[in-house]
């Protein structure tokens, strides 16, 4: 059981840490168009980033995938760019294959964004072939950091918009502008030459 927590433990901080907070920005630009009542298809996207991020561990972890750390570093970004990109362009718009749109997206980033972390898991957990069991209990620790993250956004969306009467479209843009601001310079610093 102590196992158990050491290995969710670094799922749950992995997301939380405040000096990697490209999951929290992935997160708030993924959900930020999302509200309480659309809590099924908010905990199904989530889900579907940590079974993209723990597919790119386990194939890291058996030594299927190598990825080059810099490329994967400078495609997080990117993928946190493309989905406040995508909220600009579809702000205030009826568009029924967004779900859809954002699952099949929301599964491939979380790939990358597992790419980017599986050295450092690799390395805390001494060797390669780790134990299924391990990772699991990693994902476990992920997901629950990611619904945190996530009703944060959806609590701040709702004070946001009920209380200072926001419209939804208004606040997707400001929150996407707002990441699309923040995410630049990782970009910038992480630009591959």
């Amino acid at each position: 059981m102590n196992e158990f927590w050491i290995y969710f433990k670094l799922g749950l901080t992995h997301v939380l840490d405040y000096n990697a907070y490209d999951h929290v920005l992935f997160l708030t630009v993924l959900v930020a168009a999302s509200t309480f009542q659309q809590w099924k298809n908010v905990v199904g996207l989530v889900t579907i980033f940590t079974l993209g991020h723990t597919i790119s561990l386990v194939l890291a972890a058996y030594d299927v995938v190598h990825a080059n750390g810099e490329i994967v570093e400078f495609l997080i970004p990117v993928t946190i760019l493309i989905t406040a990109l995508y909220n600009l362009f579809t702000a205030g718009k009826k568009n029924t294959s967004r779900l859809t749109i954002l699952y099949i997206a929301t599964l491939f980033f979380g790939v990358i964004h597992g790419l980017g972390f599986s050295s450092f898991f690799l390395s805390t957990t001494g060797s390669k072939g780790v134990e299924i069991l391990r990772l699991l209990e990693f994902a476990l620790g992920i997901e629950a950091a990611q619904l945190i993250v996530v009703l944060v956004v959806l609590i701040l969306a709702f004070i946001v918009q009920t209380i200072f009467k926001f419209s939804k479209r208004d606040w997707i843009l400001v929150v996407s502008s707002i990441v699309v601001g923040l995410v630049i310079p990782m970009l910038m610093a992480n630009w591959i030459l």
